[in-house]
């Protein structure tokens, strides 16, 4: 540990390699980030070039271009991230891109779950308020609704831009770390803040970076479901499919990190102290890789949720990506509105 004391962005000081499943899970999170480094660019990339250059831009489609650029950008940062995990945590690319490579997938991974909240809040209106989203929803007002994740994100990511930075140990070892070393008189003084700070970091992140914007979404469902469900097309709707999907992935794939995450914040003064709980630092490189696996999941989603899947396989996939982003919505200019049909009909 360095002498101004300094916590890597994982909360642990030291991972353990030695053991056989340790060196497996290690090299199965390389693995899974490799895949979704390759998988990630190209889907996202040919998501952001659909939906940005080849759609009519609907609120519908720049919600999902918004969604695919806070994937695309995470993912395009993956190779920095595989080579400081296939180093032990070493980080040989110096101190401006360790906080800037962190600051990049902080502010997406952030911005991801809160548009994924907002789709799921422009679903809810749409059904539940259809001659409101008629009359108001514009692409004009979703351009200027779609900046507030992305401040939010921004909000969430100080702590980085404040105290990561490079450190080097006695053997000359750089890490990309938390560092406290300016932060008091005494290393008791340095180790209160360090742990005050990461405790309120892991804290806020799994509430307002996960189960806050996911509580939002199980409302808007549970209200969409119970609209839809008398009407009796519960499954009809394609873009509300299509969200499905992308919710369920997301929670399938980000709940496990979040979970080991919050433990790691909760024992993180007994990890420190009295050296407890040293095993949970072998489940964050593998839960943090699928977590991360989900940047490359919603372009497969995008093509292959629905009922003519065997016909999608069959077109070209620009088309494919039209079909299941499009809203099927009247639409005007930017100065007229968006009935959200699709919503209700496929």
């Amino acid at each position: 540990m360095e002498p101004n004391f300094s916590i890597s962005l994982n909360s642990s000081v030291e991972v353990m390699y030695e053991s056989t499943g340790s060196t497996v899970l290690w090299v199965l999170s390389l693995v899974v980030l490799a895949v979704t480094f390759v998988l990630g660019v190209l889907g996202n990339g040919l998501v952001v070039w659909v939906t940005g250059f080849r759609m009519a831009h609907t609120v519908t489609t720049i919600c999902y271009l918004n969604l695919a650029v806070a994937d695309f950008s995470f993912t395009a940062t993956l190779p920095f991230i595989i080579v400081s995990v296939a180093m032990k945590e070493r980080w040989p690319f110096g101190s401006f891109l360790c906080k800037f490579v962190h600051i990049v997938v902080d502010i997406n991974l952030f911005g991801s779950v809160f548009l994924i909240a907002l789709i799921a809040l422009d679903r809810c209106v749409c059904v539940l308020h259809p001659v409101w989203a008629q009359n108001h929803r514009t692409v004009s007002l979703a351009r200027k609704v779609i900046a507030g994740p992305w401040v939010l994100a921004l909000i969430l990511t100080l702590p980085v831009f404040i105290f990561l930075t490079t450190v080097s140990d006695p053997a000359g070892n750089v890490y990309c770390t938390f560092n406290f070393g300016t932060w008091g008189d005494s290393m008791q003084d340095r180790l209160r803040v360090a742990i005050t700070m990461l405790t309120a970091r892991g804290i806020i992140r799994f509430l307002v970076g996960f189960s806050v914007p996911m509580s939002v979404v199980a409302v808007c469902y549970g209200l969409i479901t119970a609209k839809i469900h008398k009407r009796g097309l519960m499954n009809s709707s394609r873009p509300l499919r299509v969200l499905s999907f992308v919710v369920a992935s997301f929670f399938i794939c980000w709940f496990p990190f979040q979970l080991v995450a919050l433990l790691d914040t909760v024992w993180l003064k007994e990890r420190l102290l009295e050296g407890k709980y040293k095993n949970l630092e072998l489940l964050l490189n593998p839960t943090s890789a699928l977590a991360f696996f989900n940047s490359c999941l919603n372009p497969m989603l995008y093509v292959f949720v629905g009922q003519d899947f065997r016909q999608r396989l069959m077109q070209s996939l620009p088309a494919s990506l039209e079909r299941a982003l499009s809203e099927d919505s009247a639409q005007t200019n930017d100065k007229g509105t968006n009935i959200c049909v699709s919503t209700l009909r496929d």
